[in-house]
C-alpha cells in the first residue's frame, strides 16, 4: 500500500476557546497556528514514511473547523517546507471552479514542485459555499436532492473533460454546454495571426487568420498529469466514472462488503474501458484511525477528533454518518484500539481488499498538536509490513 495523511485543515483550538474567541477564524494568529501545525506535520509523515499529504478544500467556515479555502497555495508552502513527499488538495470541488484556471493552478504546481503535486477532485458536500461559488453553473451539493445529483455530476464531469483538454500538448476547442473555448465557440479574426501561426501550436490559427483553439500553458512536469484522486467517495456512480478516468478514487464506505463491491465496481469499469486491474489496484481505502495504550483511550482520541467535527457538521448532511464513534467503529469506518488491533485490521484490508491506497484521516487543529503528532507517529510503526 501507498499510504496518504489527509488534514482538514483546521484552525487549532479546543472547543471552549472556539467558542470564546468566535469567530477563531478571522484571528491572524489563529491562521499563522494553523499553517504552521500543517507544516510540521507534512515534514513529520515525509520523515515516517507517509507518500502523500492532503488536504480539503471548504470555504466559509469562520469557526475555523474546515478552514481549508483556496487549496494551492497550501501545496506551494508545504512542497517550499518539505523534500520528497507528495501534496495536494482531496480535493478541488470542480463544480465552483472554472476549468481552464483550475488546469494551470495544477499545472503550475507540479512544475513549481518538479512533480510533486497530487491533484483531488471532490463535487462538494456544504451549500453554503457550493451555491456560492458554483453560482455561474447554477450547482447545488448533491445531497439536496436528486435532481442536484445529476446537475452537479454534469457539470463535474464536463469541466474535468476541459481540464484533460488542457494538459495535452495540442490546442482545443470545446463546444460544450456550460463551457465553451474559444468563446465564441466559432473563433475570432485574430489581428497577430502571422506570429501565432510562425510561433504558437500549430492548429490555434487557421488559413484565414482566425483563431480556432487555445493551447493553455504550462503543461503538468508529470506526463500527462499527476496522479488524479477522488475524494471521500460513497456512490458506485463515482466509483464507475472515476474508474473510466483512471482517477483514484478514496472509497469511505463500510469495510467489508461495501467496500469490496465499491471495488469491484471500479475493476469491472476499468475493464471496459481497457484496462486489466487486479481487485484493489488503483483504489483507496479511506479510515478513521486512532491508536493508543488501551482500546478505550482509543476511543476517546476518535470521540474528541475526527467525530467531534462530523457530529457537528457532516452527519446533518448525510444521514448514514452517525453523531457518536461506536457505530462507525462497527461499520469498520474508524480503525480504534492498540496498535497490534489497527495491525489485525490493516491485514484484513489486505487480504480482502489490498487497495493501492490507504488514507488516514488526521485530528489536526482537533486535538493538541502533540498528540496528532503521536497519532501519526503510533501508525507509522504499523505501516512498514504493508508498505510497497
Amino acid at each position: 500500500m501507498k499510504f496518504i495523511l489527509h488534514l482538514g485543515p483546521v484552525v487549532p483550538a479546543s472547543p471552549a476557546e472556539r467558542e470564546r474567541l468566535r469567530p477563531i477564524a478571522h484571528r491572524t494568529d489563529k491562521i499563522q497556528l494553523m499553517l504552521g501545525e500543517m507544516v510540521e506535520l507534512a515534514q513529520l509523515a515525509e520523515q515516517v514514511g507517509f507518500d502523500i499529504l492532503t488536504y480539503s478544500e471548504h470555504h466559509f467556515f469562520s469557526d475555523g473547523l474546515i478552514a481549508g479555502s483556496n487549496p494551492t497555495p497550501h501545496l506551494i508552502n508545504l512542497a517550499a517546507k518539505t523534500k520528497r513527499i507528495k501534496l495536494g488538495p482531496l480535493g478541488y470541488v470542480l463544480p465552483t471552479w472554472d476549468p481552464i484556471r483550475l488546469a494551470l493552478d495544477i499545472a503550475w504546481a507540479d512544475q513549481i514542485t518538479q512533480g510533486r503535486a497530487v491533484a483531488g477532485f471532490a463535487r462538494g458536500v456544504f451549500p453554503h459555499w457550493v451555491n456560492t461559488l458554483g453560482q455561474h453553473y447554477h450547482v447545488q451539493p448533491s445531497v439536496l436532492s436528486k435532481e442536484a445529483e445529476l446537475h452537479n455530476r454534469e457539470v463535474s464531469q464536463e469541466l474535468f473533460e476541459i481540464i484533460k483538454l488542457c494538459w495535452k500538448d495540442e490546442p482545443f476547442s470545446f463546444n460544450g454546454k456550460y463551457y465553451r473555448v474559444p468563446n465564441p465557440p466559432e473563433g475570432m479574426k485574430w489581428p497577430a495571426a502571422e506570429a501565432a501561426r510562425r510561433l504558437g501550436a500549430p492548429g490555434e490559427i487557421d488559413e484565414d487568420g482566425w483563431l480556432r483553439k487555445v493551447s493553455p500553458v504550462p503543461k503538468p512536469f508529470q506526463k500527462p498529469h499527476p496522479l488524479l484522486l477522488q475524494a471521500m467517495t460513497l456512490t458506485t456512480e463515482t466509483i464507475a466514472w472515476t474508474a473510466r478516468e483512471g482517477i483514484v478514487p478514496m472509497i469511505f464506505l463500510p469495510f467489508p462488503d461495501m467496500a469490496i463491491q465499491g471495488a469491484g465496481v471500479y475493476q469491472q469499469e476499468a475493464l471496459k474501458a481497457g484496462r486489466v486491474l487486479k481487485l484493489g489496484e488503483n483504489v483507496g481505502l479511506a479510515r478513521i484511525v486512532s491508536i493508543a495504550k488501551t482500546k478505550d483511550e482509543a476511543v476517546d482520541i476518535a470521540r474528541r477528533g475526527i467525530m467531534y467535527l462530523l457530529g457537528l457538521y457532516h452527519s446533518h448532511f448525510y444521514p448514514n454518518i452517525p453523531t457518536t464513534i461506536e457505530p462507525v467503529i462497527q461499520a469498520g469506518v474508524a480503525f480504534v484500539g492498540t496498535k497490534d488491533d489497527v495491525r489485525r485490521q490493516l491485514a484484513e484490508v489486505r487480504e480482502k481488499l489490498n487497495p493501492e491506497y490507504f488514507l488516514v484521516f488526521s485530528d489536526q487543529g482537533l486535538l493538541p498538536l502533540d498528540e496528532v503528532k503521536r497519532q501519526v507517529e503510533l501508525f507509522a510503526e504499523v505501516m512498514p509490513e504493508f508498505m510497497d
